[in-house]
């Protein structure tokens, strides 16, 4: 069965960190683009970062630059996303995608259910 699955979100305090994992299993994730993507209530769903298949190329919105580290372990076949200092306006449920595509994901053709992460004191 294809399909993406994240777990590690949760309630952390302002500052915090968090590790999200986003476990492929039908597919090769070193063979294809994984994006992170974010989608808060009342806001347009925001891509966070994308790891390609070629060169390793990363990508990082603005808003996370800096703070959010984007990687993969091909021998667990699994895309992280490691989130430090978080902020209050990184609330939003969190998921991964692919489009099987090496370099960008733009359809978003294959997504996982999300995890929820909320930055609250």
């Amino acid at each position: 069965q294809v399909q993406l699955v994240e777990s590690g979100g949760g309630l952390v305090q302002p500052g915090g960190s968090l590790r999200l994992s986003c476990a492929a299993s039908g597919f090769t994730v070193s063979g294809y683009a994984i994006g992170w993507f974010r989608q808060a209530p009342g806001k347009e769903r925001e891509g966070v970062s994308r790891i390609s298949s070629l060169d390793h190329y990363t990508y990082y919105a603005d808003s996370v630059k800096g703070r959010f580290t984007i990687s993969r372990d091909n021998a667990k076949n699994t895309v992280y996303l490691q989130m430090n200092t978080l902020k209050p306006e990184d609330t939003a449920v969190y998921y991964c995608a692919t489009d099987f595509n090496p370099d960008q994901v733009l359809t978003e053709s294959l997504r996982g259910q999300g995890t929820q992460v909320t930055v609250s004191s």
